[in-house]
């Protein structure tokens, strides 16, 4: 039997960039219990699947931008300001 995720735990991995909501790959691989770097290979191996615009890469200004919203732990996770 498949347990669900609460609600909240998905809601606070969403932001908003360039308009849209988005989450991060490292919170998808979170919640699906995979390694980021193999939800990534995954999507790429069938992409044809996904819509054109499912995923992006952000602009290092988009980056810097976020990074200013997010505070670092002290374990060098991300955690949201």
């Amino acid at each position: 039997m498949t347990n669900l995720v609460p609600s909240e735990r998905i809601e606070n991995r969403i932001y908003f960039l360039r308009g849209l909501k988005v989450m991060f790959s490292m919170h998808l691989a979170e919640l699906y219990e995979v390694e980021p770097r193999a939800l990534v290979q995954a999507v790429k191996r069938n992409i044809e699947r996904f819509p054109q615009d499912f995923m992006f890469q952000l602009s290092k200004a988009e980056f810097k931008n976020l990074k200013s919203q997010i505070v670092t732990s002290s374990w060098g996770g991300l955690r949201r300001a």
